[in-house]
């Protein structure tokens, strides 16, 4: 009456042999790119408002993100050449506290102490400029 199915079914998974990450891998690369997007605030802040705690920061955030992938350095953008405004300036360090959190996250969670340092002090720092604390 009925005839048997010939073909696989579509609801059958795939059996790929493509390498899978670890969880560990997974966070490394997770942490290195919020890392690196910091980075990019970061090197655009610093155009816009110069300083040495910026670039200190800067060089920590870029010896962070090449760590994480494997003593590779990070891709740095040219900063744009906008003049320092108060809303772009304000919108930077949101942004910056914003990837600081997320980074601060994803360090925890790797149980990494150095990047969850260096997280807590960018998001700590934003937090100040955005008026976000008390030290502000």
């Amino acid at each position: 009456m009925y005839e048997p199915i010939r073909t696989k079914s579509v609801h059958t998974p795939a059996q790929a042999d493509v390498p899978h990450r670890s969880r560990e891998e997974e966070l490394d690369i997770r942490l290195a790119g919020h890392l690196t997007a910091l980075l990019t605030v970061t090197d655009e802040l610093r155009a816009l408002t110069p300083g040495a705690e910026l670039d200190a920061a800067a060089q920590e955030l870029a010896e962070q993100a090449a760590r994480l992938r494997g003593g590779t350095a990070p891709l740095r953008a040219a900063p744009s050449a906008r003049e320092a405004d108060d809303a772009h300036l304000a919108a930077l360090h949101q942004r910056a506290h914003t990837l600081a959190g997320m980074a601060l996250v994803v360090a925890t969670a790797r149980e990494d102490e150095t990047a969850t340092a260096l997280a807590a002090s960018c998001l700590d720092r934003h937090a100040a400029a955005l008026g976000l604390t008390e030290s502000a």
